[in-house]
């Protein structure tokens, strides 16, 4: 039932969701979110020469004892073979960070319950994250599942791009229905296209055929990934709103359903509680961060919460590996 789009209707002042939208012209909606969510984060996520989002360099700068979700590729057998625990190589950081975004614009991102839509929130995470990136000269660039099949736009640079990204977004219709989402293939697409080790951000609401957990792991042994899950209240408790018709927002498929009857939400919910494991089982055993963004929650609350998660880790980690240097030294 994950991702299944209401039929009914709603009050004056709530659209429909099956309801086309208005899309945004994307120099607005850059325009309105420089002046709002961007002042909010800049120096949070992005900064002159040290960001949240690493460069990638060739220059040892330093060693550290190895720590949960490191990259194995980066042990040092050498000293880890005169040392009872694995030590791995610290590299002088470029500046330069390119960032890809792997995007899901299949039929389950049009929905939504609350003021926003799953894919208008895409929209405003690719703009936030991209600019954020250019402005101080990185590249971006997407591959995005459209109605045609995947398209790639290269990473380039600058405000310009950024809108070009937006624009095919906002422009670009969602899968046919009748197709389910393949997160497997678009993964597998991803891989060969993105050459230089980058951020990659999956930005998707994970509603797709199962199988995808081993595509994202071989994409995360070459990059910095980061899933972005899009998710709606709705789509994991189902409200007492009476008789309704749902459809599939990605088979087309139809139901009538009563949501009165209690067992009903309650299998419902326990079925929304079970795939929410198989997603959080997924996304570990593929070693990657995950960015979750609801629709009912501010954009700029959810990157300070994430950004702040990632910094105290990054802080234990470092603490640690001094601590326990200095209790040898001594």
């Amino acid at each position: 039932m994950f991702g299944w789009r209401r039929l009914r209707k709603d009050p004056p002042d709530t659209p429909a969701a099956n309801e086309p939208v208005a899309r945004p012209d994307a120099e607005l909606l850059l325009r309105r979110l420089e002046f709002t969510v961007l002042r909010r984060l800049d120096g949070l996520l992005q900064g002159d020469y040290r960001t949240l989002f690493r460069g990638f360099g060739l220059d040892l700068a330093d060693l550290r004892e190895y720590q949960l979700h490191d990259d194995v590729r980066y042990i040092d057998w050498n000293v880890t073979a005169r040392s009872p625990t694995p030590y791995v190589r610290e590299f002088q950081e470029d500046r330069e960070v390119a960032a890809w975004f792997v995007l899901d614009l299949s039929g389950s991102v049009d929905f939504g319950s609350q003021q926003k839509r799953k894919r208008e929130l895409s929209s405003e995470l690719v703009a936030v994250l991209a600019r954020l990136f250019t402005r101080y000269g990185n590249r971006v660039g997407a591959i995005l599942h459209t109605h045609g099949g995947n398209e790639m736009i290269p990473a380039r640079n600058g405000r310009r791009h950024v809108l070009h990204v937006l624009d095919r977004m906002l422009k670009t219709e969602a899968a046919a229905a009748g197709s389910e989402t393949d997160l497997t293939a678009l993964l597998a697409m991803a891989h060969p296209m993105i050459k230089r080790r980058s951020v990659v951000f999956v930005v998707s609401d994970f509603i797709s055929k199962p199988g995808w957990g081993r595509s994202l792991a071989m994409l995360a042994r070459r990059h910095e990934v980061i899933a972005v899950r899009l998710y709606d209240p709705m789509e994991l408790e189902l409200p007492n709103i009476g008789l309704v018709v749902m459809q599939d927002a990605e088979t087309g498929e139809q139901i009538f359903v009563d949501t009165h009857d209690r067992r009903f939400r309650k299998r419902f919910a326990d079925a929304a509680a079970q795939r929410e494991q198989t997603l959080r089982n997924g996304l570990s055993e593929a070693g990657v961060d995950c960015l979750e963004l609801t629709t009912d929650e501010p954009l700029d609350q959810a990157l300070l919460r994430f950004t702040q998660l990632r910094k105290r880790r990054s802080q234990l980690a470092t603490g640690v590996s001094a601590s326990r240097a200095l209790n040898r030294a001594s």
